[in-house]
């Protein structure tokens, strides 16, 4: 596939910072994201970890998780990645330097879908085996 082609998948906190344009979001993700909008997916795993979030008070969303999902999914659609079983599967084989049931689930999905992950978490970047993109 080349360069152009690839599709994306939005970790959890990319995806809240393109939609809040906040200024945490490298400028080279922003970028890669504008030119690929029709390329971008989101898993099921960040609309979990975006309603834990709010029900931590991390973040506020004001008419809740499922409003907020909704209006984000309006205001920039994406694909969503399944939850599968293929997943499931994968994400107890994948190995990490940590247990966070939430990343395992998104590297998961990057391989079975044959996505790069877009993030900036230190813990997901410079793995052979994981496709990444970031700053």
């Amino acid at each position: 596939m080349k360069k152009d082609e690839r599709e994306f998948l939005l970790d959890t906190h990319i995806w809240l910072w393109y939609l809040l344009g906040s200024d945490r979001l490298p400028e080279a993700c922003r970028s890669v994201i504008d030119a690929s909008t029709s390329a971008c997916w989101f898993s099921p795993v960040s609309v979990w970890e975006i309603g834990m979030l709010a029900k931590k008070r991390r973040i506020d969303l004001l008419d809740g998780d499922r409003a907020w999902v909704t209006r984000a999914l309006d205001i920039f659609p994406l694909k969503e990645a399944s939850l599968t079983r293929e997943v499931a599967l994968r994400s107890n084989e994948v190995e990490l330097p940590h247990d966070d049931p939430a990343d395992h689930f998104l590297a998961a999905t990057a391989l079975v879908f044959d996505l790069t992950l877009i993030t900036v978490d230190q813990r997901l970047i410079g793995h052979e085996w994981l496709p990444t993109l970031s700053a």
